[in-house]
């Protein structure tokens, strides 16, 4: 059975995560002790809210050390989930410029409408498949799923996974590797997003 670590930053609920994950067949642990990360086959990093402060609690916590270690030195599978993806990108200009988790070479900038689009970004919106990635095994080009942000990644076309419709055409989810991310939240995506869990499980 998988063990997934579920990296609890205490700017979210964790709880429907956690349910999610053990509804697709893997050991689901939240956890804030750095420690325990290098215990576990893959890590989700969750997370709602301001970049600089989830930032700053993981910095604190030791959690940065531990994440960027077992990711690049051991090559340990990483789902960055809202925040959450964000957080694994070079930089931010959210509140304040702020380093991230320097996992992916991108950037966070705000969503700025093209024509009567409402920021933030709220509800469900298609995921349209940019590559042919495992995230999305067996899930249909353009499924819907549900959004909740002010921010969106920026980064080369290599890196991108699917777009969404948005503000122009925002990047919904990335992927370099072991590392991945979703702009939207599997969790409250009902089947579509339990589909696409457990392909991060079962990778």
């Amino acid at each position: 059975m998988q063990r997934i670590a579920i990296v609890d930053t205490g700017m979210c609920n964790v709880d429907s995560m956690q349910r999610a994950i053990e509804e697709c067949g893997a050991k689901a642990d939240v956890t804030s002790n750095p420690t325990d990360l290098d215990y576990a086959d893959k890590i989700v990093l969750p997370g709602v809210g301001a970049f600089p402060d989830a930032m700053d609690l993981l910095n604190r916590s030791g959690l940065t050390d531990a994440i960027q270690s077992n990711v690049i030195d051991h090559e340990v599978p990483i789902l960055g989930v809202c925040l959450g993806m964000q957080l694994l990108t070079s930089q931010s200009v959210e509140v304040r410029l702020t380093t991230g988790l320097n996992l992916i070479d991108a950037r966070v900038e705000r969503l700025v409408p093209i024509t009567n689009e409402r920021v933030p970004h709220v509800g469900w919106n298609e995921a349209h498949q940019s590559s042919d990635h495992g995230l999305f095994g067996g899930i249909a080009s353009g499924t819907d799923f549900y959004f909740v942000h002010s921010f969106h990644v920026v980064c080369d076309g290599q890196f991108v996974v699917a777009t969404t419709p948005y503000c122009g055409t925002l990047i919904s989810a990335i992927g370099s590797e072991h590392i991945m991310g979703t702009q939207f939240h599997p969790e409250k995506s009902q089947a579509a997003g339990l589909a696409l869990l457990h392909n991060f499980v079962t990778l």
